[in-house]
């Protein structure tokens, strides 16, 4: 069966995003392969995302952000963003409007990062649509280094991993988690669910990145 073509909105997003991913990677004299070898990525995957043809799951931007040696707001940031030097932490504030989240469509899941403003946080907090129904949805199961914290704020997630019988959530629960653990969230809900969901490498970096 021919793919569908991707919606005139999405398509430039995915162009967009490739352009910007192989200006890092050339800006850092890099080959497509060493990103990939990095990254932990196969380079014709690296190849795929920069020509356009293929939009990352979160796990996979968190290792593309890796193998470019980048944090997520850099990786995630406008086309012609550059990547800022070290800034202290002490003070640094930042709010994000509801009008100013921008999603980013991966097929299970729409993930709306949170505090883009602020770039090489300790922490990486994200708004998440869980659209998957069904965790055959996945090619594999999501893993990264880190940890992983999930707050249900809407609807019913089952969380499925591959230590744990699946855990059902409800809005008010929460999870927390090795996220180098296989693991993938569903909604089982009448509506997709919603989340926040927050990642942390523990290290001053994001997961993967060092």
């Amino acid at each position: 069966m021919p793919e569908k073509a991707a919606p005139v909105e999405t398509q430039e997003a995915l162009s967009a995003f490739g352009r910007k991913v192989r200006r890092l990677r050339q800006g850092k004299g890099m080959t497509l392969q060493q990103v990939a070898d990095r990254a932990g990525m196969a380079g014709s995957t690296i190849s795929k995302i920069e020509n356009s043809n293929l939009s990352p799951t979160f796990d996979g931007l968190l290792k593309l952000a890796r193998g470019l040696d980048v944090d997520l707001t850099t990786l995630l940031a406008g086309e012609n963003a550059t990547q800022e030097p070290p800034v202290p932490s002490m003070g640094r504030l930042n709010v994000t409007r509801a009008a100013e989240r921008v999603g980013h469509d991966a097929a299970t899941y729409v993930y709306e990062p949170l505090a883009m403003g602020l770039k090489q946080k300790q922490m990486d907090a994200t708004f998440v649509v869980v659209k998957a129904r069904a965790v055959e949805e996945f090619d594999h199961l999501v893993s990264h280094p880190g940890e992983e914290m999930i707050f249900v704020l809407t609807g019913e997630v089952e969380l499925h991993s591959n230590l744990y019988a699946p855990i059902r959530l409800a809005a008010g629960d929460s999870a927390y988690y090795d996220a180098s653990m296989g693991h993938a969230l569903i909604s089982v809900s009448a509506e997709d669910a919603t989340l926040l969901n927050i990642v942390t490498g523990g290290d001053g970096r994001l997961p993967g990145q060092g």
